[in-house]
């Protein structure tokens, strides 16, 4: 992160005395880049203990993954991977995210695939991804998606339990 932040400060500082012959594509950064240096340090602030940022490359700030470790819930001591890649038209369009660890969850499938209203570009009830949101949105987690796990968890809340321990148990130590 430092190492964006670094280059957009040189950037905005630099455009006057730029050295002659060079061209405006090698200095240009994009919007979302600029809105990720703000939104990323946001985000950071306001993660709660049991998650964790990890940036692979401090200097693609759009391509991060996020660990999630409940300390209360059915996914207690389990740990959980979502990975989330920020388009380049952010932020008019919402990031992609997907979960990497295997899980049994009602808004998330087998696959990996997330089923929340925020991530979706448009959206009949308005709550889907609009320009004004931002990165700490997505923290909200609360929209179904895997029909099974959501009748199973509404059927019988203490066999949903032994389930989601059996997949922290295999997939998610």
């Amino acid at each position: 992160m430092l190492t964006l932040a670094s280059k957009l400060k040189r950037d905005d500082g630099g455009k006057t005395g730029r050295a002659s012959g060079a061209s405006d594509s090698t200095h240009r950064v994009s919007i979302r880049d600029r809105l990720l240096t703000k939104e990323v340090a946001e985000l950071e602030a306001n993660l709660p203990s049991t998650c964790k940022a990890n940036f692979p490359d401090e200097d693609k700030l759009h391509h991060f993954q996020l660990a999630v470790s409940p300390d209360e819930g059915y996914y207690q001591s389990g740990r959980f991977q979502f990975e989330i890649d920020v388009p380049e038209a952010y932020n008019m369009v919402p990031p992609k995210v997907r979960c990497l660890t295997r899980i049994w969850h009602p808004n998330i499938t087998e696959n990996g695939e997330i089923c929340l209203s925020l991530l979706r570009e448009h959206s009949i009830d308005g709550t889907g991804w609009a320009p004004t949101r931002t990165l700490k949105d997505l923290l909200n987690f609360d929209d179904p998606l895997n029909i099974d796990a959501a009748e199973h968890h509404l059927r019988d809340k203490e066999d949903f339990r032994n389930k989601v321990q059996e997949y922290i148990k295999h997939y998610a130590r």
